[in-house]
């Protein structure tokens, strides 16, 4: 499509442009307007002119799925006319992301640009903190009286349901108090002369301006709805939160864990915008508290340096014990985060935890030393340096120990740190690993200074 487009834009065929972007979906344009924004050989005023060949009434919508930068580029070249356009076609809780990324010069004209109504909104939302739900919530949706009945509810969607981000789910507020909600097909399906407090549902579940987002989030997952109404400490109606931005919410948080999983430090640009010098900062931390403590294994090996001498054949194994205990740690440090997510394991579960992970280390174990003990023997049997028995039996009791170890670790550390108010994937696999790896060298090497009496 973008090749096609290109072409048509050199040789200045906007109609058939127009025509292509008219059976396109929003965010298809603006994924395709983006790629024009990418590609070094495309100017600058191209993707104003391709814009400027959107139909009106869905340029709001594909301005909202572009990024900042993009958003800034069009927002510089537009005039107050058009931009007061796409303001005003914008919903508020676009708006408010939007500029929340924007430099203050831009921001002072887009709120320029804004009725006065709009901008009482923005500076509503702006006001709350950045991870709370009155951050992500939009003001814009349908509210009803209770004394209404379903044919003047259905007059009354009609007339405001068009500049409203969601009708699907209606509220039923008195004096602005939360006191009822529906769905417009509860509406449509009720007999006209129905009264709105006759169908409304009265069991509402609603979360409050200051709520955590990620457990806005988390109740969208749990109820599956499509919006969720938020309520100030009056259970007065501020606003609503729509899925697509509780999703928004998701994403973010889960690229936050992963990142923090992986020992580096979330940055909220993406890879590319991203300053090498920021990557190298962003990891630079985690990189030297590993380091740094990597040298406690390092001290302990040569700690036991009679037992490598005595025993040469040793230290042939300690990347194979290191190895498996890393694996074993990531494993169940990746499930129990994982669990602690969802809300399928809690701080109260912490014992019941790690009895099952002793447990299932117990049989990894003894599968691993079995298998690891077979092989020594087939491999050193015929070796007169070294008793294969001996062997054997150091590395797979090491062995043993530590997936038990490994396992019981990684379901620890992750609950002490939630217990602790911290992020549990700040305890990342790499901090598992080196912890496990400082253990299980010291437990193979004492087992080996006893059985081969070193």
């Amino acid at each position: 499509m973008y090749d096609t487009v290109l072409e048509l834009l050199n040789n200045r065929n906007f109609k058939a442009i127009r025509e292509i972007f008219i059976d396109m979906n929003e965010a298809d344009v603006a994924a395709l307007l983006q790629r024009f924004y990418d590609d070094h050989e495309a100017e600058t005023h191209e993707l104003i002119v391709l814009f400027r060949l959107l139909n009106k009434d869905v340029a709001a919508d594909v301005f909202a799925y572009m990024d900042s930068d993009m958003q800034m580029m069009l927002i510089n070249s537009f005039t107050d006319k058009e931009l007061q356009d796409v303001i005003d076609d914008l919903y508020v809780d676009d708006t408010v992301d939007m500029i929340e990324e924007m430099p203050a010069n831009v921001v002072a004209r887009v709120l320029k640009s804004a009725d006065a109504e709009t901008r009482k909104q923005i500076n509503q939302i702006l006001k709350y903190p950045k991870d709370s739900a009155g951050s992500i919530m939009t003001t814009e949706y349908v509210y009803l009286k209770k004394d209404y009945t379903a044919r003047e509810a259905l007059e009354w969607i009609r007339h405001v349901g068009m500049v409203k981000e969601t009708v699907y789910t209606l509220y039923v507020t008195e004096s602005r108090e939360l006191i009822g909600v529906l769905s417009v097909l509860d509406v449509i399906t009720a007999d006209e002369d129905d009264l709105i407090a006759d169908i409304m549902d009265t069991n509402i579940i609603s979360v409050d301006t200051m709520e955590d987002k990620e457990l806005v989030a988390a109740k969208f997952a749990k109820y599956d709805f499509v919006a969720m109404p938020v309520v100030d400490k009056e259970n007065r109606m501020v606003g609503i939160i729509t899925y697509d931005d509780a999703m928004d919410v998701m994403q973010e948080e889960n690229t936050e864990d992963f990142l923090k999983y992986a020992a580096v430090a979330p940055s909220e640009d993406s890879y590319f915008k991203t300053s090498v010098f920021a990557h190298a900062k962003n990891r630079i931390v985690w990189l030297l508290v590993l380091m740094l403590s990597a040298t406690i294994t390092g001290a302990i090996v040569n700690r036991y340096q009679e037992a490598f001498a005595a025993v040469p054949v040793l230290v042939s194994f300690l990347s194979m014990l290191s190895g498996t205990g890393g694996n074993c740690g990531s494993q169940t440090s990746t499930l129990i985060i994982r669990g602690m997510a969802l809300g399928e394991i809690r701080m109260r579960d912490f014992f019941k935890v790690m009895f099952k992970e002793f447990r299932v280390a117990f049989v990894c174990g003894i599968i691993l030393s079995l298998v690891n003990a077979c092989r020594i023997i087939l491999v050193y049997r015929n070796d007169t340096s070294v008793d294969c028995y001996k062997l054997a039996f150091t590395v797979s009791a090491a062995i043993m120990l530590t997936v038990v170890l490994s396992k019981l670790i990684a379901a620890m550390l992750p609950m002490a740190a939630k217990k602790l108010k911290l992020d549990p994937a700040i305890m990342a696999a790499p901090l598992i690993t080196t912890i496990v790896d400082t253990c299980s060298t010291l437990m193979f090497f004492a087992l080996a200074t006893v059985v081969f009496d070193i």
